[in-house]
């Protein structure tokens, strides 16, 4: 047998061992982000980048997710089924290397994959590490060969229990309550939007989640399949339901630019708003990198000269910039880079330079073709670059009234704004308060040493359906910078927030429990996520829970906060109960509201995370657009969540 047929033989040899796992427990943190819910999740994405690794190297086409009944997790593939030989450094089952050495795989083994999903590489043996007992079952060779482990340590050596005809891996595991002590419980929906992903990201690949936890009608398991054939242009077309697209349809292409796999999709909408989603091997790079550098230089390039051919632009007094190109775009770009270097805060940043170029090519050819191929779409695009362009000059002007108002730039704070004395931002924290009666209150009962109010005078501007500079115009908007004392960037960087001048780092939304408080909180969020996203991903927002019941029975007094707890207390306390129901923040006195809702020895504040990007600009779209039905249903589906006004 010669040399080459060996090195791509997928064995014991392919798995590279790399450390031990003893001080994953220690900190998980360090390898899985965080012990909330986001790491709980993320235990199930190792697994499944497994099985997405062997699709990619062309050896699997289905993947079955199973939450069950214990809320353990199974995952199950058709590929190869990981080796079972005898690793010959490690002298045992390359299974058990692969299930108990942090970073052993075939990932590390540039024979066995070209290009792999997981970020880190810690792999199914750090899931291994964090749960209380994971089952192995793998079908490969003709037989059926199985191990057990707890807490990341075999319970007996890899043996074969069967015979088959079938190939695969089968991983069951049960997060440790111990390490995850916030919750052990998975959320449905979050997991469906990833495994929805990975289908639009690897099309042809069929992806099934089904939850045992829940029947319905008919007795079946609730669940989906996730399955596309075309990819990121069905993907694309997912996002953007909510939107009105004013080109034909969406432009799309994939293929190799200097050995790197490339695919781009498109489309152009009426909104306002930028929404770039890209992807390095599956990876959601929510902070970019040279990828989406590629993409914007090559989109630019490409609508400059032809905007410049098509004598459009002669009439334009001032020139077009990088922004005017992409607004009302949203597109996805999804690379597969053998070895990614990634940076950022949060490592989700794509460093390799040879990408840039490789992008860049890859859209200039796109949309040349599209552009020659689609006169009518092309001109109604330059169209929108122009308006875009106009837009932004008057938001310019407009920025610049909000950047003289801001504390740092030498101006005064909001007249409405009750400041706190503390000066350090890491202490400070401002409270967003709808109305001037609940302003009132929240004045009165707050720690003046390191809480601010700001009122806000009824609902914001939905941000989603205003130009730029209207929203810079808008004076409760304006107040909400001035006070936060953040201005936006340069023209040339119009997106960037100078976050080193924020002077509260605890942004908490404080709105009525009711429908309206709720539209208005989501108002917020939505000016929160289009303009200044990086408070959210930084950790600075948050979502007061005032009570909604007051439960009395003589001198004893206790809260609720949903239906379900008033019901548990009045059973609780017996006989004649008084129930109050607070409509308002504006209901309770000075006193119940810092007990219950700004006391930070007994509230709870929701701390608002994005997890998702690419699912949170669908939702954000859906809320605040235009379209009723899709938002009722949402409405209806989350009702114990979440109180649009429809």
């Amino acid at each position: 047998m010669s040399e080459e047929v060996t090195k791509k033989q997928y064995s014991a040899d392919s798995i590279q061992a790399l450390e031990g796992i003893e001080h994953v427990r220690m900190r998980p943190s360090m390898y899985i982000g965080d012990v909330g819910p986001r790491g709980l999740h993320h235990l199930v994405y190792e697994v499944v980048d497994n099985s997405i690794d062997e699709a990619l190297a062309g050896h699997c086409d289905t993947i079955r997710v199973t939450i069950n009944e214990d809320n353990s997790i199974t995952v199950e593939d058709n590929g190869r089924g990981i080796p079972v030989d005898i690793h010959k450094k490690e002298g045992v089952s390359a299974l058990e290397v692969v299930m108990t050495k942090i970073g052993a795989g075939g990932k590390f083994d540039k024979d066995s994959y070209k290009v792999s999903g997981g970020l880190h590489g810690v792999g199914v043996s750090c899931v291994n590490a964090l749960s209380d007992h994971l089952k192995a079952t793998v079908y490969r060779d003709g037989k059926i060969w199985e191990q057990e482990y707890e807490r990341g340590k075999s319970v007996y050596p890899v043996k074969a229990v069967g015979e088959t005809d079938l190939r695969g891996t089968v991983v069951t595991f049960q997060p440790d309550a111990s390490i995850f002590q916030q919750t052990t419980e998975y959320n449905y929906d979050t997991l469906a939007s990833r495994m929805r992903e990975l289908a639009y990201l690897n099309k042809g690949i069929k992806i099934t989640l089904t939850d045992k936890r829940h029947t319905n009608e008919k007795g079946e398991f609730e669940g989906e399949e996730f399955h596309s054939e075309e990819g990121l242009k069905e993907f694309i077309r997912f996002l953007d339901g909510n939107r009105e697209s004013i080109i034909a349809d969406v432009v799309s292409m994939e293929g190799e630019k200097n050995g790197i796999p490339v695919e781009v999709a498109m489309v152009y909408n009426s909104s306002f708003s930028e929404n770039l989603h890209s992807y390095v091997n599956n990876i959601n790079t929510h902070e970019g990198g040279t990828h989406l550098s590629g993409f914007r230089r090559g989109l630019t390039t490409t609508l400059k000269k032809y905007a410049d051919n098509s004598g459009m632009l002669d009439k334009l007094k001032f020139d077009i910039a990088g922004d005017d190109f992409r607004e009302g775009l949203t597109a996805i770009v999804s690379v597969k880079v053998a070895e990614p270097q990634f940076e950022g805060q949060t490592k989700t940043k794509l460093g390799n330079r040879e990408v840039t170029s490789a992008v860049s090519q890859a859209v200039s050819e796109m949309l040349e073709n599209y552009l020659e191929e689609h006169p009518n779409d092309a001109k109604t695009i330059v169209q929108k670059v122009i308006m875009a362009a106009q837009a932004r000059h008057a938001a310019r002007k407009a920025r610049e009234m909000v950047q003289r108002k801001t504390v740092m730039s030498g101006g005064g704070l909001p007249g409405k704004l009750s400041d706190c004395s503390e000066t350090d931002p890491e202490k400070c924290e401002i409270f967003l308060v709808e109305g001037d009666s609940a302003g009132g209150t929240a004045k009165q009962g707050r720690d003046r040493n390191f809480q601010a109010i700001l009122p806000l005078r009824g609902k914001i501007l939905n941000v989603e359906k205003a130009m730029h500079h209207k929203v810079f115009e808008n004076e409760e908007i304006k107040n909400i910078f001035t006070a936060l004392g953040v201005t936006i960037g340069t023209e040339e960087d119009s997106k960037a927030l100078n976050l080193e001048k924020l002077r509260y780092h605890k942004v908490v939304i404080m709105c009525d429990a009711d429908v309206d408080g709720s539209h208005i909180a989501t108002l917020i969020l939505t000016f929160f996520f289009r303009y200044m996203k990086e408070l959210i991903e930084n950790g600075h927002v948050y979502i007061a829970t005032p009570p909604l019941y007051l439960v009395k029975k003589g001198a004893k007094k206790t809260y609720a906060w949903s239906d379900k707890e008033r019901d548990r207390l009045a059973q609780e306390f017996g006989g004649s109960v008084n129930i109050q129901r607070y409509k308002g923040l504006g209901e309770m006195n000075a006193e119940q509201l810092w007990d219950t809702t700004m006391n930070p020895e007994f509230r709870t504040l929701r701390q608002v995370t994005i997890d998702n990007g690419s699912e949170a600009d669908r939702i954000f779209s859906m809320l605040m657009g235009d379209e009723v039905p899709p938002r009722r249903e949402f409405i209806e589906k989350n009702a114990a969540y979440a109180n649009i006004d429809a």
